[in-house]
């Protein structure tokens, strides 16, 4: 094994990501039809909001609540309840992407394991415990406790700290995400994996050390 240890992403690197099932869940659960419509204003609301919490320009509290403003009022409920009850009906519906836990149990004899997400803590931990994954990793670094998101390179040095401060060249940073993924792995000096399982042309000025489509070939090209 080149190396020491391996980064993940969590969401659609380990764990599938679909916010439109747990939407739909989690707005069921208040006798509310969250429809296709619904989904497409969300989303509007929200992508830009993830644009500006990776760029550093809001925290992860005011992402968490500006995206259920709207909802809030109409509801009359809090911002803060309406992104709990998402975030618990994301962990009901979580599970691993195909190949994820056989490739972490592959991995963990000759590597050590590590997350680093800009997902949110209440989601990460219990996600972690429901998939059986948990014991598999030494570390997980999520922004929200950080206070940083990825791509920003104080995340990545965060992370080396709770590891011991290992040589960057054997760190892998996994993850499908090129600009915050990869453009972080890249600016914190480490090897880069991208997992582009949907072959979406690369972006210009970000050249990940490896590419794959599937886990299993992320598993065999560490493997060989």
């Amino acid at each position: 094994m080149k190396y020491q240890w391996i980064l993940f992403d969590a969401d659609e690197t380990l764990f599938h990501f679909d916010a439109f099932r747990g939407l739909q869940l989690m707005f069921s659960r208040h006798n509310i039809t969250f429809t296709d419509a619904d989904f497409e204003q969300y989303e509007a609301i929200n992508k830009p909001l993830w644009v500006d919490y990776q760029n550093g320009i809001i925290s992860a509290t005011e992402l968490q609540n500006i995206r259920f403003e709207t909802w809030a009022v109409k509801l009359s409920l809090s911002t803060e309840q309406l992104n709990h009850d998402f975030l618990m009906a994301m962990a009901d519906i979580c599970t691993p992407l195909d190949g994820a836990k056989s490739l972490l149990e592959a991995l963990k004899p000759q590597a050590k394991l590590g997350i680093i997400t800009n997902g949110f803590t209440a989601l990460q931990e219990i996600r972690l415990q429901r998939t059986g994954v948990a014991d598999l990793f030494d570390v997980l670094i999520i922004s929200e406790q950080v206070g940083v998101a990825k791509p920003d390179a104080k995340i990545f040095d965060y992370a080396c700290h709770q590891m011991g401060e290992p040589q960057r060249q054997q760190v892998l940073m996994v993850g499908d995400n090129p600009y915050s993924d990869i453009l972080g792995g890249i600016n914190a000096g480490m090897d880069t994996c991208w997992l582009n399982c949907d072959h979406k042309p690369q972006p210009a000025g970000i050249n990940p050390t490896y590419t794959v489509a599937t886990l299993a070939e992320l598993q065999a090209l560490l493997q060989a």
